[in-house]
């Protein structure tokens, strides 16, 4: 197993991490018993994954719970960095939501409980609050840090003006600093290349990836002429959406094209790539059994060839946005290794007209 620094931490993490979602679930996103959990924690040890991402939302608390009492178990937690979130309701009353020091506090305490540690390694906020100021949220964070009950803070489904309001309020305020952010990127979804992925790599924030086979869809079960009938998407789940049915198609034909080439999954070649991909920390995999556990360890260890990602990259880059059409136009020695990165497969096209 591979293990990346997180962001300009010093904290190392193995390439995949353990999303545990499923944990105490309903069939619409996948049930896992704690048995069947227990099992799958301990693929993932033995095979090296140090990460497993909770959520105290996930199950309203049953995830935090089941996790909790596997890793208290057989010397379990000593070998696992646990991840979790606060943001979303979990409870009736007025400050049952959001990111106020009140909610951040209690929650913390609630998560620690659940989880049965004295110590969250890395405490991420779960989405935006527009009407928390940020420097309160930023504040709370770093008490928590500064009293040991947190280790590392990081945010998840920010936009990058809200990554760069939070760093500038810790920055001002010698608060702890976020080390990572928690995004959804995929050969089908490649918005995060515009902001996310640079401003990552200027301001040194690890990438945690949620949900790197679109829920499934980049697996390669999924084709035009059909697929399952059971799995997130045909039970109505709706993370990501897609917006281009015709282009996701066209995705996965070519992730199946080089995954029979190469006699594996097209899981493995879509997870590939992206662990390939400038600024990217870690994968979050998720199954609903041993086998598609089996399936994605197995992504750590394989590789592609710069043929295969051209190919990957030609169907599935998204569109140029400004400024980088405007920059490819002009001189890129001033650009960052992503800018050039974003820029690279297009800039013929923009020279020709």
């Amino acid at each position: 197993m591979e293990y990346r620094y997180l962001g300009r931490s010093g904290l190392r993490v193995s390439v995949l991490t353990m999303g545990t979602m499923t944990f105490g679930g309903s069939e619409k996103i996948g049930n896992t018993s704690p048995a069947d959990a227990a099992r799958q924690v301990d693929m993932c040890l033995d095979a090296g994954i140090n990460l497993y991402d909770t959520a105290n939302v996930y199950n309203a608390g049953v995830s935090e719970e089941i996790l909790g009492a596997i890793l208290a178990e057989n010397g379990r937690r000593q070998k696992a960095l646990i991840a979790t979130k606060v943001r979303f309701k979990m409870g009736d009353g007025p400050n049952e939501a959001g990111l106020s020091r009140h909610h951040i506090i209690e929650q913390c305490k609630a998560s620690l409980k659940r989880l049965k540690t004295d110590v969250i390694d890395l405490y991420q906020v779960h989405e935006w609050d527009g009407r928390t100021p940020i420097e309160e949220t930023m504040e709370a964070l770093d008490t928590l840090v500064r009293h040991g009950h947190v280790r590392y803070i990081g945010c998840s489904n920010y936009s990058g003006w809200h990554i760069m309001k939070a760093l500038a309020s810790a920055d001002q305020r010698h608060n702890a600093r976020f080390v990572s952010q928690q995004i959804h990127y995929s050969l089908h979804s490649r918005e995060a290349e515009y902001e996310l992925v640079p401003i990552s790599q200027d301001q040194g924030l690890g990438i945690l990836v949620w949900s790197p086979l679109a829920g499934g869809l980049l697996s390669g079960k999924y084709r035009r002429s059909g697929g399952p009938e059971t799995g997130r998407h045909v039970g109505g789940f709706r993370e990501p959406p897609v917006y281009d049915q015709e282009k996701l198609y066209d995705v996965i034909e070519e992730i199946v094209a080089i995954a029979e080439d190469r006699g594996v999954s097209g899981a493995q070649v879509a997870l590939a790539w992206l662990l390939g991909r400038p600024g990217v920390t870690s994968l979050i995999i998720g199954g609903r059994n041993e086998k598609q556990f089996a399936d994605n360890i197995a992504a750590a260890d394989f590789k592609l060839s710069a043929e295969e990602r051209a190919r990957l990259d030609k169907v599935s880059r998204p569109p140029l946005l400004y400024p980088y059409w405007h920059q490819s136009f002009s001189s890129q020695d001033r650009l960052s290794p992503v800018d050039m990165d974003l820029i690279g497969p297009y800039a013929e096209e923009f020279k020709r007209g």
